[in-house]
């Protein structure tokens, strides 16, 4: 196998974004990586800058948008590099970004993930993600969002999984337990992906000095009923797929009331039916996930943190 970085960024029409992202990832000080730009059928011209103003970064073209999970995919299978970094457009890197997420990785053979430090674009002192965590009621938050940066632990810590925004994956890993599952497209795909690769016993390390900083949801600020549809969908689909049985008697109760609040309140807020569309989605294409919850290579149940009920309900009436 080759040795290096596959780095994969994933465009839709981001030309702006591009314009930053591009010259900070070609600036790393790691020795050894490539650039993949899979663009989903953008027409704002962003393959022809790309190919004007970057002919190194290597560009494979969709004629249409196939979504994150996939053409995230695309750019995996393209490479052979011994690790692969998802980073999104709107991402601009420290130079020491990928020396860093690299250094981590090394640490152990079963680290098969890492997660950067990700800060807010706009707000350079607060962070966007410290990894990615999950709770007992099953919601995905990026771990310490909005917190000030100078609190943060300076140390390697253990996170259940990398935001997808700014990551570093082992091939070996992807090669035993798969890639992004292409069903969801976008939204939670990190999220699956890093539990699938927890039950197998992989591990994930968040290092504070692979540094990020990340425009908030650019792209699914844009859209937001297609945000939230796919948001209620795929996160039922994670939890058919990989949520313990054991705990549902305990949680259940608190999982319907919490998601019910979740979709009921932008739906007599604003007669918002994406979140409810979503759920239903995912209740009626239930049965494949939930026969994929005995894969052979499952060997461990991931901790779950206690419930985060004072910020699910910011998050819900600040949206």
């Amino acid at each position: 196998m080759a040795e290096g970085v596959a780095v994969v960024i994933v465009n839709w029409n981001g030309l702006q974004h591009l314009r930053i992202c591009i010259p900070a990832v070609l600036a790393q000080d790691y020795p050894d990586f490539q650039v993949v730009v899979v663009d989903n059928g953008s027409t704002d011209g962003s393959g022809e800058w790309l190919r004007a103003e970057f002919p190194g970064v290597r560009l494979i073209a969709n004629d249409a948008n196939h979504g994150f999970a996939k053409a995230t995919n695309q750019g995996i299978r393209a490479t052979k590099s011994a690790y692969v970094a998802t980073l999104n457009n709107d991402a601009r890197p420290e130079p020491y970004w990928l020396s860093a997420m690299v250094e981590a990785m090394e640490r152990e053979d079963r680290v098969g993930m890492v997660a950067a430090q990700i800060r807010l674009a706009h707000h350079p002192d607060r962070l966007d993600s410290a990894g990615i965590e999950v709770d007992r009621l099953g919601i995905a938050w990026n771990r310490r969002f909005g917190q000030p940066v100078e609190e943060e632990p300076p140390g390697v810590q253990e996170v259940f999984g990398p935001c997808g925004a700014a990551a570093l994956y082992r091939r070996a890993m992807l090669d035993e337990v798969g890639l992004f599952d292409e069903r969801f497209f976008a939204y939670y795909e990190d999220v699956e992906l890093a539990w699938r690769a927890r039950r197998a016993g992989w591990r994930c390390l968040y290092t504070p000095q692979g540094r990020v900083y990340h425009v908030h949801s650019a792209t699914g600020g844009r859209m937001p009923a297609f945000k939230a549809y796919h948001l209620g969908r795929n996160k039922w689909w994670t939890l058919f797929k990989h949520y313990p049985f054991r705990a549902l008697w305990r949680w259940v109760p608190l999982m319907v009331i919490g998601d019910t609040i979740a979709w009921l309140w932008p739906l007599l807020r604003r007669g918002e039916t994406a979140g409810l569309r979503g759920r239903w989605a995912a209740f009626r294409q239930r049965k494949p996930f939930l026969a994929e919850r005995e894969a052979p290579f499952y060997r461990v149940s991931p901790t779950l943190q206690p419930p985060r009920f004072r910020r699910f309900l910011l998050a819900l009436f600040r949206g």
